[in-house]
């Protein structure tokens, strides 16, 4: 049986409901659901210039689990900006 998720604590709402090239109708774009969680580690971590330790403390969870959220996060972002996708946040 797995472990149950523990909650993760965000202090941040997005600004928007999410972000997309310029041009192209929402409807034709591949999109990808950016969650909460993750928008929260990008604005600790690379916004704030935390570190994880200090992230997870603000979070809730430990500095590992933060690393995983940064890097699903990060690659999300840069599949966006590579691929033209638009990133939805949930």
């Amino acid at each position: 049986m797995a472990r149950p998720k523990k909650n993760r604590i965000c202090r941040t709402t997005p600004y928007q409901s999410g972000f997309k090239p310029t041009g192209t109708p929402l409807p034709e774009l591949t999109t990808v659901v950016f969650l909460n969680e993750e928008l929260e580690a990008i604005r600790l971590c690379d916004l704030a210039g935390l570190t994880q330790k200090q992230a997870g403390d603000e979070m809730g969870v430990s500095r590992g689990t933060v690393q995983r959220i940064l890097t699903t996060a990060r690659k999300k972002i840069a599949s966006a900006l590579v691929n033209g996708e638009a990133l939805i946040f949930k």
